[in-house]
Parts: C-alpha cells; structure tokens; sequence
C-alpha cells in the first residue's frame, strides 16, 4: 500500500529538493503541490528540473487543498505552519521544514523568532539517541534546521562518551540556498561570487538554541556554544568545523573510538577513513553526513570536520527519512546515498 503526500511550498528550494526525492520513492504518490504568491503558475516555471512534473499548476496553500493525502509536507516561510497544521486531523502525517515546532523552550522560540511559540513535535533527526522510537508512528515531525542537523552530528558522540568539556566552537561555510528563494540583495551574483561573508555572529543566528537544545540532551549539562556561520559562492553545502576542549586524560584514540562506534550502523551520517577530509562536493545532492575526527594535541580540542548538503540531508532529505521512520518504511527508501561529481 502507497501513501499520498502534498507538498506546501512547492515552488521553493526545500519543496523542489522534496519533489525530487520523492519522484525517486517508491512507496509514496505526489499529490497536490501548493505555493503563496506563485499559486496559479506551472511549477515548472518554478523547479525547470522536475520534467516529471512538468504538467502541473501551483494550487493555493489552504487546508482544503492539503487535506485528503496521508502526509503533508510544509516547505513554509517559519510562523507559517502552525496554523495550518493546527487544522489538519491527527490521522495525517505532517512534517514541518519550518522552524516552528522545534523548540522545546518557548521563550527561547519568543527570543529569536519573536513570535508566541506554537509547542514542540517529535524531532526529525534520527540519528540522536532515542529518536528513532519516538518517530516510530509519530503523526507530526519537526525537521532540524541545516546547521543544527550538522553541528549535532559532527559533536554529539564525543559529548555523549564525556570526553570533551561542553564548551563548543562552530565555524559553518554554508551555499547561498539555505536563504530560500526571496530576492536579497546581499544574495545577488556581484555581491556573492568572489566573497565569504560572516552573518548571525555572536549567538543571533536562529538555530543556535536548536544546536544547544541537542546537545544540552545528549550531554545532560548545560551547553555553551560560539556559533558562526558564514557565507559562500556556492548554491548547496555546509562545511563544518566544530571543535570542544577534551577532558583530562582522553586520549586521541578514544575519540576516534566513540565516532567509529556511533556511527557504525549509521546508513546516512560515516566516518572518513583517517586522513580522509570531508568537502561538500561528497554530499552534493546525497542524504549524507561526512564527517573527521582528530585532536589538536597542542590546543587540547577535538576536531570535528562535516558536511552535508543542505537541501538534502540538512532539510528535505532528513524530512523523507524522518517520514520513512514515523511511517515504518526501511529508513533508507527513496534516499540517495551516491553525491552527484564532478
């Protein structure tokens, strides 16, 4: 038995990397496809890769447009999805790409989206202890943030075997996409080629909590956490260099030990062979994490190098492979694992 989904937001980046995936999937049927201003227009006007799709219109996001698929993907501006996932029954499976329901802490949601917090859904990273239980059969999941899914990744096994201080560093290089599809005008080719550019400095940036909020549950204690991510001449990626102080005593070979053991079973989040260095072109287009591990011993840190693409495992492919588990899929159905080169 298939499964029917809508996507709302179709037009976008998230949504059309959504679409691409699950033309590829073979256990769900794309159903209605939404958009805001761009509702009436062909979605290949939007998406000219989706020759697949090729013949469909943009319908409006409403409710009565989403309703009757057994999942529904919202590819909404944040603040957008509340509302209408608050008006869809709970025997649909709706998984939130917004930033919405991924707090747990309501003022900290108040504090960086200024808004009143709308409550908190199973979280959609896998990979975290324990969460693959509570997605199992989960109505509702709320996909993590682009530089969270990262930054969770590449710290959270050191954090979890005790063997760095909770005091972490985070320097992301990150692809213009992750800033949607809206004209910016920081965003356009003259301004972007040729440049890095720092934004968000000094704990602004909005998923800051969300990567605190990780890793504060992994470690049990409280997490302090510099962030800062910065801009690159590239469409899709995060490059992620993320550092914490080692504890007394640890060694470099428990380190690469507590990586090696984590992610072991993994199918989407791999250990480099040693002396193997992560770079985004090893993700593009794929639902995988890369990551290295090593120890600066003359600094006393670990070091932590991953990337991802952010489109796909840091949004749209971590949303399929978060409905794959609520739905009770094999988790890597409809997910690329082989990158797209040169």
């Amino acid at each position: 038995m298939g499964y029917s989904a809508a996507i709302a937001g179709a037009s976008g980046y998230a949504g059309g990397e959504l679409l691409r995936l699950l033309l590829g999937h073979p256990e769900i049927e794309i159903g209605t496809l939404t958009a805001g201003s761009n509702a009436g227009t062909p979605l290949i006007q939007h998406q000219p890769h989706l020759l697949p799709l090729a013949d469909r219109v943009l319908a409006p996001t409403t409710v009565e447009e989403l309703r009757g698929h057994d999942v529904v993907y919202l590819a909404l501006p944040h603040g957008q999805s509340a509302d209408i996932a608050q008006q869809l029954g709970d025997d649909v499976l709706v998984v939130d790409c917004g930033a919405d329901f991924r707090l747990n802490d309501a003022s900290a949601w108040e504090r960086f989206y200024g808004t009143p917090h709308a409550g908190t859904w199973p979280y959609g990273l896998p990979e975290l202890p324990g969460q693959r239980d509570r997605l199992a059969g989960a109505r509702r999941v709320a996909v993590p943030g682009c530089h969270v899914t990262v930054a969770t990744l590449a710290l959270f096994p050191g954090l979890a075997e005790q063997l760095v201080e909770p005091d972490l560093t985070v320097v992301a290089v990150t692809g213009t996409s992750g800033a949607g599809k809206a004209p910016k005008p920081n965003l356009i080719g003259s301004e972007i080629m040729g440049a890095l550019s720092p934004y968000g400095v000094g704990g602004t940036h909005r998923h800051n909590p969300e990567i605190v909020q990780n890793l504060t549950s992994v470690t049990g204690e409280p997490v302090k956490l510099s962030f800062t991510p910065v801009l690159a001449p590239l469409p899709r990626g995060i490059l992620a260099t993320c550092t914490a102080p080692l504890k007394d005593g640890v060694t470099p070979a428990q380190v690469r030990a507590a990586y090696e053991t984590t992610y072991a079973d993994e199918p989407f989040t791999r250990l480099l062979p040693e002396g193997t260095w992560p770079s985004t072109a090893m993700t593009l287009a794929a639902n995988t994490t890369l990551l290295q591990v090593t120890v600066d011993a003359d600094a006393g840190r670990m070091v932590v190098v991953a990337a991802l693409d952010n489109l796909t495992k840091g949004t749209a492919g971590g949303a399929v492979q978060s409905t794959n588990v609520a739905l009770g899929l094999p988790e890597e159905t409809g997910l690329p694992l082989a990158a797209v080169a040169p």
